[in-house]
């Protein structure tokens, strides 16, 4: 019964939590690499604008390009960095971990054929509830 019921855990572990968790730290890399690369692209074009402020044939162009980009690399890196969006991904990528850990913990318990090596079930029913 206690087997039946660890060996349902870990199923459940292993296809919903664990996928979960990886799906999500992908996405969260995923942003983290976009806010990474359009920081510093916004931040260059806004000195591009800038750089180009005293021409007469472009210097409202110019002008303008400068404060909308630096405006908006402004808004990605408050984004990417008050968000916290690295340590995000961090955190999914250690909880991943952590389910898979709980896998092969319940697995190595369960597959070991020698009773006495093999830990008290109703003690690690409560350590796998903690």
């Amino acid at each position: 019964m206690l087997e039946e019921e660890m060996r349902e855990i870990s199923c459940a572990i292993g296809n919903k939590d664990e996928a979960d968790y990886l799906r999500l730290g992908g996405k969260a890399l995923k942003l983290n690499k976009f806010l990474a690369i359009g920081g510093p692209v916004l931040t260059g074009l806004a000195a591009l604008g800038s750089a180009f402020v005293g021409s007469p044939n472009h210097g409202s162009c110019a002008v303008m390009l400068g404060v909308v980009a630096g405006a908006l690399a402004s808004v990605v890196n408050t984004i990417e960095h008050d968000g916290q969006v690295g340590m995000v991904f961090e955190m999914y990528r250690g909880n991943a971990g952590f389910f898979k850990l709980m896998e092969e913990s319940i697995e190595s318990n369960l597959i070991g054929k020698d009773m006495e090596r093999r830990e008290n079930g109703e003690l690690f029913e409560m350590k796998v509830a903690l």
